[in-house]
């Protein structure tokens, strides 16, 4: 039996299985007397091989999440000191305690008090993390050893599950950077097979300029950071094909509202045919505008209404309501007001009649409603007078579409969400049937603001077909909030990985985070950037990991200087050669 202080040849070595009263070794979990020329940490992967009566052997695989030191020999609080000075007999002992991930075979009884423990390296690693059993895999990051740390792709793409729930305190989560990472390892990695060449993402800005850089390197990108990006297989630099929308400045020229960057950024807006004709109207509304069916019913009515009108309407980018041309919002507005005038011929067409009609109050509140929105939805909805729409419209040509919203006021954000998540569906239930269609990514921050856990609306309504339905046809949802207890839990449910970043310790304990285990959720409280727990399904305990600093900038001031290419001609990395290095089918390459 190894001794206090033997170190066997055995480098992966670290103690002894413990048999105490206090900390019997079971199927599921033992705990570990770690030998003092040794060490174990939280996160480390460990086995430990059991010998049956009949000579088999059984492999039992788990990682460590906990570890404690104490002092044998001492039950006073002051005899610490009189040990330290040698007064009283006593000795550190540490022991760390292993939650079960693996039981092979599965013949489940607890390790034998005295066995050996030794970290897991290699296939016995992969064994005991499932990864042998992942036929297709992408990286999710590093552990703190610095080896990768693998996903199950089946798991994400729709085949046996789908979508991706991130949670963290704003800020200092890392939430955005983590899911832009996510989109790195599976289009410029090998993951994705031949469905790489047409998976696409769009990914909603909110918050300031951070994705608006997403096709330039990072300055700050070192050969540290190269061989972190290595380490997984994957090259270091910025994304390969991204395609920028920003809605539009008010006046009459499309100029994309943007703030430092301005080139190769397309201004983006609807006519109002388009409004009118694909029911964009309900989308102006927010949760607590529809709170009652009054208004709902007024909503859907006026819906309605200006579709005929628009699909009676000459072709072109305005509307005719009862043979009177509308050009602009406004205008719009101005006619609809007219219609439901209760003193109108036409209200009944446009507000019921009867027992069916809209209360005066309800028509007013609708109205007001809609008064408030043209205030900052307006600019995004123009008639003939704009220029070309189709130049402006929001096209999925490259890998990556970045539609930045910062700028934007809450209800207008609501509305372009609204509108491109029910196209993305609408998109790809129209694309013929297939077994394994190449995955559309859909991130969207502040995911709590749009799928709140009580009341409905339209934007609501879209995310939870996408949660729901969107596996079947590829489309992924990778969402992010702060607190995930304040998101329509059927959302989260439907969410195959689960990754946190710091929280706050009492949103920790909420039932959101079953999931963790004890210590997770402890640690949760303490992560720093750059640092995400996640779970996935095929592994029964959350795994903590990093991933490197992004390859691609993500403010202005990080954006790398031109550099001069083979020819002696200068500029930046974004430019054809680059492009055709990372690009996995940008049409204007």
């Amino acid at each position: 039996m190894t001794t206090p202080g033997d170190v066997p040849a055995d480098a992966n070595y670290r103690g002894l299985v413990l048999g105490t009263e206090s900390e019997a070794s079971t199927p599921l979990g033992f705990s570990v007397w770690v030998d003092p020329a040794r060490f174990l940490q939280l996160d480390d992967v460990v086995t430990v091989q059991t010998t049956l009566p009949d000579g088999s052997q059984v492999e039992t695989s788990g990682i460590v999440d906990e570890v404690r030191t104490l002092q044998e020999g001492v039950t006073l609080t002051s005899d610490v000191s009189l040990a330290r000075d040698g007064i009283l007999p006593a000795q550190h002992a540490t022991s760390a305690h292993v939650s079960v991930t693996r039981v092979e075979p599965e013949v489940y009884v607890p390790p034998m008090p005295g066995q050996p423990v030794r970290l897991a390296e290699g296939a016995v690693r992969d064994r005991a993390l499932f990864f042998d059993r992942m036929v297709e895999r992408f990286s999710l990051g590093l552990a703190r050893d610095g080896s990768p740390i693998l996903g199950n792709l089946e798991f994400l793409d729709g085949s046996k599950g789908a979508h991706v729930n991130i949670s963290g305190i704003s800020g200092v989560a890392t939430k955005t950077s983590y899911a832009t990472f996510l989109l790195y390892t599976l289009f410029e990695g090998a993951a994705l097979g031949g469905r790489r060449a047409n998976a696409k993402a769009l990914i909603f800005n909110v918050k300031g300029e951070d994705l608006l850089f997403l096709d330039r390197p990072n300055v700050m990108l070192n050969d540290e950071v190269k061989a972190r990006y290595a380490s997984l297989g994957l090259p270091a630099g910025p994304f390969g094909s991204v395609g920028f929308f920003a809605p539009v400045r008010r006046g009459d020229l499309p100029i994309p509202d943007t703030g430092s960057r301005q080139e190769g950024v397309t201004g983006f807006f609807w006519t109002l045919r388009e409004f009118c004709a694909e029911g964009f109207l309900p989308f102006l509304f927010t949760e607590a505008d529809a709170e009652t069916s009054q208004l709902s019913n007024v909503i859907e009515d006026v819906t309605a209404r200006l579709a005929v009108s628009a699909k009676s309407s000459p072709s072109g980018a305005n509307v005719w309501i009862d043979d009177v041309e509308v050009e602009t919002f406004d205008e719009l507005l101005d006619a609809i007001d007219a219609h439901l005038d209760p003193d109108s011929d036409l209200a009944h067409k446009w507000a019921g009649s009867g027992n069916s009609a809209a209360a005066v109050g309800t028509v007013r509140a609708f109205m007001r409603r809609m008064r408030a929105a043209s205030r900052h939805v307006g600019t995004l909805v123009r008639g003939a007078g704009a220029a070309n729409p189709e130049r402006h419209r929001i096209a999925f040509e490259h890998q990556v579409t970045v539609v930045d919203l910062h700028r934007l006021h809450d209800r207008a954000q609501r509305f372009v969400v609204g509108i491109l998540l029910r196209r993305v569906m609408e998109e790809r239930e129209s694309r013929p049937g297939t077994d394994r269609p190449a995955p559309f990514f859909v991130v969207v921050d502040e995911l709590n603001k749009y799928a709140p856990r009580t009341g409905r609306s339209p934007i609501k309504e879209a995310l939870l077909d996408i949660a729901e339905r969107g596996r079947s046809l590829g489309v992924i949802l990778i969402g992010a909030q702060q607190t995930a207890s304040e998101v329509e839990p059927r959302i989260v449910a439907n969410a195959a990985f689960r990754v946190v970043g710091r929280l706050d310790p009492a949103e920790a304990q909420r039932a959101e985070y079953r999931y963790l285990t004890p210590t997770a959720q402890k640690r949760a409280a303490l992560l720093k950037p750059g640092s995400m727990i996640v779970a996935q399904p095929e592994i029964p305990v959350p795994l903590l990991l990093e991933f490197p600093w992004p390859g691609w900038a993500t403010r202005a001031a990080e954006v790398a200087p031109p550099t001069t290419n083979r020819d002696g001609d200068t500029g930046d990395r974004q430019g054809p050669r680059l492009l055709r290095r990372f690009d996995v089918g940008d049409p204007e390459d």
